[in-house]
């Protein structure tokens, strides 16, 4: 009774490690309600001839002077455009009268009346009809990034397609390592490329640019955080000094200039100081009044609290950030604290819900429940809150953001145009239409929207897509297309997206109306092609929870352009998408065939009738890398499906299906890199982890069968009527019953040792594919560890009857494993881990309890055959479970955790390969960095106490 009580306890054990299982895990999906994709085609139309051919202002300015070039420029009539700015209002309206001599433009100060320049300027470049009568826009903020002023464009750069740094810093390359600290031919380029981006913007409709940087310009003087001679200090100052006019130039231009940061935003000796004081905020005041001070055109400060980290850091640079603002209370201790200096200086903050994940504030950006919780009471006319328009990241099969219908702050709406999670800008990509129908959602719903945020250069790391800099290097103007529509729809959210399209080719491509009506034709179809090609629909339009985070609807490109191979997400998306396969496969075929209707409507375009020719090439090799591309990611989705199918329900036919479309992707593949695996404008996507999944998986069947004639051996040598083999098999299951040390023959002493170490060494390769030797140094290495433990127990004691219960219970543990490896191999058993709640709960039950049983097994024959008392058994126990554990977390601490992690990860492809390369598991995951030295403090601790509990039993003590 009290043994079957044992196991029932053991049982419970791993019932509730199950149930904890379940409980980190945290895998839920759910149906969303994601945004429809909305299809708009203008009809062609007839282009008006320019009503205008010269300007007259009774005012002049900078800005006035380049928004009438702006019209000037393209102004072919013979009317005039009189402009008269009646004051100083800061108001965007404008009225536009026609009269005998052309047309009147009105203002009630210059923001006006640039604003009706640029607008007549893009209605005679787009030959539509210049409307007369009042017009104000829609939105009154309308930001752009900094575009890609300062990024560094050198080929170099690009070559290894690997870098996937998220550092967006674009005055580092300027800097020099001492005095006089900046390169004043760097910031002279950097100048000439920040005008060209704002006159650009500008000309786009946008009156607002954000600009990163904080804490390099800020020096704390008078605060004690840089000793004197720091040459933190003199940096800043020439910074300033060389910065300030460079981006006051966007203010001379009427934009306001927002300078932007993650918080904490750190410096070494800013760190150190911090850690001295009760009040952090104290000294972030004093550096935002200090910036404010020295860039007073500046319009405000934006702040960021869900990145950051090393992966954000410039190279040689000692500014860093780090996440740490986690908890309600400590964003609105932070927001009221900035807040207080933007009261003081007239300015605003700008607060991105953007988290990932991170602390109590990390589902902040999609739950308008935690939006309420920690920005409900925080009300003030400084605020503004910035939030992306997908509930989530910037990928497509999202819903709209619900937290953007709630809250009575100032708020704005961020777009992006080369969406980084969609090839970068590589791919034709018109989001005019989805934006619209976005924007016009949430303007309706909430009265309190007054602007948007378009990233026309950043999101994501900058090296690793294509190498297009924004009016600059590359074929940018792919996604120009997405900034100028933005510009338009903020101002007018009722336009027509279609002739929004259809204007911008108009001015970029051609002005053929057969032309632009094939082009247009090719961007009409490009959401279908992005959508289907690069998402698999039946995962995608679901929300999914996994570790408490929410991955996103692609994760099968893990990020950017990693294909991942590992068992987590292609399991997972598998799940999700039974019962759907035939339909998810063919989706990615029909991805390829609009690929191709697109290619061949610009093909049928003739070269003469482009404004260059060169961009029509570019168009077409942007067409040929698309569908290339979207064979290949087709004929990938098809293996992986059919091989989950397979792991799924044994189909031959599936079996069959996996093998060819594994055939079929390998040729493509090939074919794939091999054309653009040097291209550094159209570079090919990352299939290094797909691959080492898919070296892994298509080991199954042979791991399979492998399984299966070990755990028929096992099976039989119960039935074996050798001592040797008998003496292993009974000694694990009643292991009081083991035999007597004076027993044994030679050979079964080495049957005792030898056969269950190479059962458990087989065992555990065939769980590997053969494939994971990290995976095989700490399972094993644990195992040898515990045994020689026990034999140094039993020193001058015959071990033989101590070796048959490890070695039993070894047997034992195998079987279990075993048992499940021999359905379909180590794929099945992942697969069901993943996917398969009830399952995965029975497994680590059973084999929890089996594991556990060598503790009690091992005490048992410590009892039974050595003497010993309880309370040595107990001392035994302890310290032959402390040995490995102390074992474990002196190797990872000497190996690092992330570097073991990862070498653990990438060789049993578990979780997604790009994991550790661009997040880091550590990180993103949440594992305590401390987690080698509590290992190594717990196993010590376990060791120390079973060796002190030893030494209180005498072993003269009775063994009742």
């Amino acid at each position: 009774m009290r043994r079957l009580l044992v196991v029932l306890v053991l049982l419970s054990l791993g019932a509730s490690l199950a149930y904890g299982l379940d409980g980190a895990l945290r895998l839920s999906s759910a149906p969303a309600n994601v945004m429809a994709e909305p299809v708009s085609l203008a009809p062609r139309h007839t282009a008006v001839p320019a009503p205008i051919g010269s300007v007259t202002l009774n005012r002049r300015s900078h800005r006035l002077d380049v928004a009438a070039r702006a019209v000037t420029d393209v102004a072919t009539g013979r009317g005039v455009l009189t402009v008269t700015v009646e004051g100083d209002d800061d108001s965007e309206r404008y009225r536009l009268d026609r009269t005998a001599a052309g047309l009147t433009l009105t203002a009630a100060g210059e923001a006006g009346a640039v604003a009706g320049l640029y607008a007549i300027a893009d209605r005679i470049r787009s030959g539509r009809p210049v409307t007369t009568g009042t017009v104000t826009p829609r939105t009154g903020l309308r930001l752009t990034d900094a575009g890609s002023v300062g990024r560094d464009d050198d080929p170099a750069g690009w070559r290894s397609g690997t870098d996937y740094s998220l550092n967006s810093d674009i005055v580092t390359g300027a800097l020099l390592p001492r005095a006089p600290w900046v390169d004043p031919a760097a910031v002279d380029r950097v100048a000439a490329q920040f005008r060209q981006f704002i006159d650009h913007s500008a000309a786009q409709g946008y009156n607002g640019v954000v600009v990163p940087g904080f804490l390099e310009y800020v020096t704390f003087d008078g605060h004690g955080v840089y000793p004197a001679g720091d040459p933190h200090v003199d940096r800043a100052r020439a910074m300033v000094a060389a910065f300030a006019p460079v981006f006051r130039y966007a203010a001379q231009m009427g934009m306001r200039v927002y300078y932007m940061t993650d918080m904490l935003a750190l410096s070494g000796p800013l760190d150190a100081y911090l850690k001295k004081q009760d009040d952090q905020w104290a000294i972030y005041q004093a550096g935002l009044r200090e910036l404010f001070a020295s860039m007073p055109f500046a319009s405000g400060l934006m702040i960021r609290v869900g990145e950051g980290g090393s992966a954000y850091q410039a190279a040689g640079w000692d500014y860093f950030s780090r996440i740490a603002v986690t908890t309600p209370d400590q964003v609105r201790a932070m927001l009221r604290a900035f807040l207080a200096v933007a009261a003081e200086t007239g300015k605003d903050i700008i607060f991105r819900t953007w988290t990932v994940g991170v602390g109590a504030v990390g589902d902040l950006h999609t739950n308008p429940d935690a939006y309420e919780e920690v920005l409900g009471d925080v009300r003030d006319p400084h605020l503004i809150v910035s939030t992306k328009f997908t509930l989530g990241d910037f990928y497509s099969h999202l819903p709209l953001n619900t937290t953007l219908e709630v809250g009575e702050q100032r708020r704005i709406v961020e777009f992006q145009g080369r969406r980084e999670f969609e090839g970068f800008g590589s791919l034709p990509n018109d989001l005019t239409a989805l934006h619209a129908a976005a924007l016009r959602q949430l303007l309706a719903r909430n009265p309190h929207i007054e602007g948007v945020w378009l990233w026309t250069q950043d999101g994501g790391p900058l090296r690793a897509g294509p190498r297009t800099l924004y009016l600059r290097t590359g074929f940018w103007q792919l996604y120009d297309l997405n900034a100028y529509a933005m510009g338009r729809l903020a101002r007018d959210p009722g336009a027509d997206p279609g002739e929004i399209t259809a204007d911008w080719v108009r001015q970029m491509f051609s002005e053929d109306p057969a032309t632009i009506a094939a082009i247009c034709r090719m961007f009409a179809l490009s959401r279908e092609a992005v959508t289907k090609g690069l998402y698999l629909t039946p995962y995608a339009d679901h929300s999914v929870k996994a570790l408490g985070l929410e991955p996103p609807p692609m994760m099968w490109i893990f990020e950017w352009d990693i294909v991942t191979g590992d068992s987590s997400v292609l399991s997972s998306i598998y799940a999700l998408t039974r019962g759907h396969v035939d339909e998810a496969v063919a989706e990615g075929e029909r991805a390829v065939e609009v690929a191709r209707e697109q290619h061949a409507a610009v093909t049928a375009t003739d070269p003469v009738n482009w404004r260059d020719p060169d961009l029509r090439a570019e168009v077409l090799a942007s067409l040929d890398y698309q569908n290339d591309l979207y064979a290949t990611l087709g004929a990938y989705r098809a293996m992986f499906l059919r091989r989950a199918q397979w792991l799924d329900t044994g189909s031959a036919t599936a079996r069959e299906q996996w093998q060819a479309a594994s055939a079929e992707y390998e040729r493509a593949r090939d074919r794939y890199v091999r054309g653009w695996g040097g291209d550094p404008g159209l570079p090919a996507y990352n299939f290094e982890a797909a691959d080492l999944g898919s070296q892994r998986f298509d080991r199954d069947p042979a791991m399979a069968i492998l399984a299966r004639v070990l755990l028929g051996l096992l099976l039989v040598s119960m039935l074996v009527p050798w001592p040797p083999l008998r003496a292993l098999w009974r000694a694990a299951l009643m292991p009081w019953r083991a035999p007597a040390p004076q027993t044994p023959t030679r050979t079964a002493r080495w049957v005792a040792i030898l056969f269950p170490a190479a059962v458990l060494l087989l065992s555990r390769e065939i769980h590997t594919w053969f494939a994971a030797p990290s995976h095989l140094l700490v399972t094993l290495g644990c195992w040898a560890v515990f045994a020689l433990v026990a034999r140094w127990l039993v020193r001058g004691r015959d071990p033989y009857a101590l070796w048959t219960v490890i070695g039993g219970v070894a047997l034992l543990r195998s079987v279990v494993l075993l048992a499940v490896l021999a359905v379909r191999g180590p794929g099945y058993y992942w697969f069901q881990f993943w996917t398969d709640p009830t399952a995965r709960s029975a497994y680590v039950t059973v084999a929890f309890a089996a594991f556990a049983w060598l503790f009690v097994a091992t005490g048992s024959v410590l009892r039974a055959h050595y003497g010993w008392s309880r309370r040595r058994v107990a001392g035994a126990v302890v310290l032959t479970a402390g040995a490995p554990v102390l074992t474990v977390g002196a190797l990872l601490w000497s190996a690092g955790l992330e570097r073991a992690l990862s070498t653990w990860n990438d060789q049993m492809a578990l979780l997604p390969w790009g994991l550790h390369r661009i997040l880091g598991i550590v990180t993103f995951l949440e594992i305590p960095p401390a987690l080698p030295l509590w290992l190594t403090t717990l196993g010590a601790a376990l060791t120390v106490l079973g060796l002190l509990t030893l030494r209180l039993g005498r072993p003269g003590e009775a063994a009742a």
